[in-house]
């Protein structure tokens, strides 16, 4: 597991700094089935999560909507029958920011959980 899990998100502001080049690289590490995708000129990172069955995904989108509760930062979801698409960004920078790949690997621990 990422010791990434650990971690807590901080509070950002406008001015606060996107992650470099060598910090996505080395973050992506930590959460390797993630992919930096852009929208709108902004980068985010998105995973699909499978399901065997509406039900599944459903419990799964709010788990991951009570962990973004908890650590105040809340990503687009997805919900569709038998998957999950997250995208996680920080929508103040307009990009990416260490929380997010915090979150990131937050949702993928909340995934392997235990059914």
């Amino acid at each position: 597991m990422s010791e990434l899990t650990q971690q807590h998100c901080q509070a950002c502001r406008k001015d606060a700094p996107k992650v470099t080049e060598a910090d996505k690289k080395t973050l992506l590490k930590e959460v390797p089935d993630w992919a930096i995708d852009e929208i709108d000129g902004e980068e985010q990172l998105l995973k699909v999560f499978r399901f065997k069955n509406f039900t599944g995904a459903l419990a799964f989108t709010n788990k991951v909507g009570e962990l973004a509760d908890s650590e105040d930062h809340h990503p687009a979801i997805l919900l569709e029958y038998g998957k999950v698409t997250v995208r996680w960004w920080t929508h103040a920078i307009g990009g990416l920011h260490q929380n997010d790949f915090i979150m990131a690997a937050k949702t993928d621990a909340v995934y392997t959980e235990p059914k």
